[in-house]
C-alpha cells in the first residue's frame, strides 16, 4: 500500500492540473459511470474562467504537467480507441515545443557524450533553433565543413519519464481490474507500449538507426529522402545528421512561391506513406507538417525518425485487402480478411459483421472523390470493429492514426485531393507483388527454407533434450538439497514476512479504531 501512496499522489496532482485548466470539459460522460460523472462535475468547479477550446485547455494543462505529459499527450492521439474519438482529434493539434534549455547546458551534454571539448567536435555550434519535451535541434558545423543538425537529449529527462510511466501504469492496472472495456482496450498495454516507445526515443543512437533504416528503404525513391546520419558524431545524447534545406510543408505560401507542384506534393505524401508501410513494413510514423519539409527538387524530406511503425507481412496483407476491398465495395472480402488475421472472435458471424461494414463503406460511394475521407472510413472501422470484441492491435492502431494525420497533410496541400486513386496503385502493386502467383511462390520458397532450417537443426536439439534428461533424472534421484546458508535466508525472508503482515494489521486495527471510535 505504502508503494501505491506514490503514484497516486502523482495522480493526483495530474487530476488537479487537468481540472484547474478545464481540460475535464473533454471527457465523454454521458455514458460513464455515476461515480465518473460525479468526479467530473466536482472537479470542474475549480477550473479556470476564460479557456479556450478544448486543443488549447489540453495543450496548456499537458505543458503545465511536464515535458513527459507533453509526449505522453502525443502518444495518445495515436490511440482514439482509448481517449475516445473527440479527445483525440484535440491532443492531435498539441505542439510539442517547449521552452528550451540554454545552450550551455546543451554543450555540456555533447561534451560529456564524447569526452571532449565542443570545438575538438564541431567548428560552430549554435543556440538551440527548435526546442521538444525529449530534446532540442542546434545547427552546426563539422571540423570539415559540413553543415548538420545536432539533436540534444534533455537533461533529467529519462528520470522524470520514468516516475510520469509508473504512475500511469499504476492507473492502468486499477482501470482493468474495474472495468471490462480497459481490459479489452489493454490499458496496460498501452503503458508498456509507450514506455517502450519512449525508452527507444531517449536513445538517440536507435533514432540514428531507424533514420539508417529508412535511408537504405528509400534509396530508389527518387521522390522520398531523408537526411544523413553523421555516425561519429552520434552517441546515446546526441544524434548529428546532416542538416535539410527546406520548406516547412504547412508554410503553403512559401511553396507556392518556389513553384512546387502542390498537387503533385499532396499525392506523392500519401503514395510514399503506404510504399513504406506496405513494401517495407516501416514507416515513419510522426508524419505532421513540422517533419515534412519540401526541397529545391520537389523532394519530401523528412526528420525526426523518434515515433516509428512497424508492420509484420499478416498486418500488411490485413491493411491491402481492407483498402482494396473498400475500393472495388467487396465487403463480404473485408470481412473475411478480419476473421482470417484472428482480430474478430470466430463465435461471430463473417455475415453480420460484413454487414456492419458495408454499413461504413457504401455512403462514401455516394460522394464525390474529395469528400471522400479515409482517415474518417478508418476510425468508423475501428467503432464497428469494437463492437465485434476485437482487441486492440497497437500496430494498426499506429499505422491508422499515423494515416489520418498523413490524410491531413496531403488534403491541405490540395483540397480536392482523391485519397482513393492516390493510394490505389500502390495498393494493387503490392497485392499483385505479394499476393499474385510470384509472391505465392516466393512464400512457399521461404517456407521451404524454414523448414530445411528447423529439419538441420533437429539432431541439436534432440542430443541437448537428452541431456537435458538425463541431468533431470539424476537432481530427482539426488533430492533437492540445501545448505546451510540458504536455510538461514528463508528463515529470514519468512520472519521479516511475518513481521510486515502483522505490522499492517495492527495498523489497519488503529485506523479503524480511530475512525470509529475516534482514538
Amino acid at each position: 500500500m505504502s508503494f501505491a501512496l506514490i503514484p497516486i499522489l502523482r495522480l493526483v496532482r495530474v487530476g488537479y492540473v487537468l481540472a484547474r485548466e478545464g481540460a475535464l470539459a473533454l471527457v465523454p460522460v454521458d455514458e460513464a459511470p455515476r461515480l465518473v460523472r460525479l468526479a467530473v462535475r466536482l472537479g470542474r468547479l475549480i477550473e479556470r474562467r476564460n479557456l479556450g477550446g478544448g486543443a488549447e485547455r489540453l495543450a496548456v494543462a499537458l505543458t503545465r504537467l511536464g515535458p513527459s505529459y507533453v509526449k505522453i499527450g502525443q502518444f495518445l492521439a495515436t490511440r482514439p480507441d482509448v481517449v475516445g474519438i473527440r479527445v483525440a482529434r484535440d491532443l492531435e493539434s498539441l505542439q510539442d515545443r517547449l521552452p528550451a534549455f540554454p545552450r550551455a547546458v546543451a554543450v555540456s551534454v555533447v561534451e560529456n557524450a564524447f569526452g571532449k571539448p565542443l570545438d575538438a567536435i564541431f567548428r560552430s555550434f549554435s543556440e538551440p533553433v527548435a526546442a521538444a519535451s525529449i530534446a532540442q535541434v542546434h545547427c552546426a558545423e563539422t571540423l570539415d565543413g559540413r553543415k548538420v543538425a545536432v539533436k540534444v537529449l534533455r537533461p533529467g529527462v529519462r528520470a522524470r519519464f520514468q516516475r510520469d510511466l509508473a504512475a500511469m501504469a499504476y492507473a492502468a492496472q486499477q482501470a482493468e481490474l474495474m472495468s471490462v472495456e480497459a481490459r479489452r482496450l489493454r490499458f496496460c498495454e498501452v503503458v508498456e507500449t509507450l514506455a517502450r516507445s519512449v525508452t527507444m526515443e531517449m536513445d538517440l543512437r536507435l533514432e540514428a538507426a531507424a533514420l539508417s533504416e529508412m535511408a537504405e528503404n528509400i534509396a530508389d525513391d527518387p521522390e522520398f529522402r531523408v537526411p544523413e546520419v553523421d555516425w561519429d558524431g552520434t552517441a546515446r545524447d546526441v544524434l548529428t545528421m546532416e542538416w535539410i534545406d527546406g520548406i516547412p510543408l504547412n508554410d503553403l505560401d512559401a511553396i507556392a512561391a518556389a513553384g512546387h507542384d502542390r498537387i503533385r506534393l499532396g499525392q506523392v505524401v500519401i503514395q510514399s506513406f503506404l510504399r513504406h508501410a506496405l513494401r517495407d513494413g516501416f514507416f515513419h510514423a510522426d508524419m505532421h507538417p513540422g517533419n515534412l519539409f519540401v526541397d529545391a527538387q520537389s523532394r519530401l524530406c523528412a526528420v525526426d525518425f523518434g515515433i516509428m511503425g512497424r508492420m509484420g507481412l499478416k498486418e500488411r496483407r490485413f491493411l491491402a485487402e481492407i483498402l482494396l476491398g473498400f475500393i472495388t465495395r467487396d465487403y463480404r472480402r473485408v470481412a473475411e480478411v478480419h476473421f482470417e488475421a484472428g482480430y474478430v472472435p470466430a463465435r461471430h458471424s463473417v455475415e453480420e459483421f460484413a454487414q456492419a461494414i458495408r454499413a461504413i463503406g457504401e455512403p462514401i460511394h455516394n460522394r464525390r472523390a474529395d469528400e471522400i475521407s479515409m482517415a474518417k472510413l478508418l476510425t468508423l472501422l475501428f467503432e464497428i470493429t469494437g463492437l465485434f470484441d476485437m482487441a486492440t492491435r497497437t500496430e494498426l492502431v499506429m499505422l491508422q492514426k499515423t494515416m489520418v494525420v498523413v490524410e491531413g497533410v496531403g488534403r491541405s496541400l490540395d483540397p480536392s485531393l482523391d485519397m482513393w486513386s492516390t493510394a490505389e496503385p500502390v495498393v494493387r502493386d503490392w497485392i499483385t507483388r505479394n499476393l499474385g502467383v510470384l509472391g505465392r511462390a516466393e512464400q512457399a520458397g521461404r517456407g521451404a527454407l524454414s523448414l530445411a532450417s528447423a529439419v538441420a537443426t533437429l539432431p541439436g536439439l534432440i542430443q541437448r533434450a537428452d541431456v537435458l534428461t538425463e541431468q533431470l533424472a539424476q537432481q530427482m534421484g539426488r533430492g533437492v538439497t540445501l545448505d546451510e546458508a540458504s536455510i538461514r535466508a528463508i528463515g529470514r525472508a519468512e520472519a521479516q514476512g511475518a513481521f510486515k503482515g502483522h505490522l499492517a494489521l495492527w495498523v489497519i486495527a488503529a485506523l479503524l479504531a480511530y475512525g470509529l471510535f475516534g482514538f
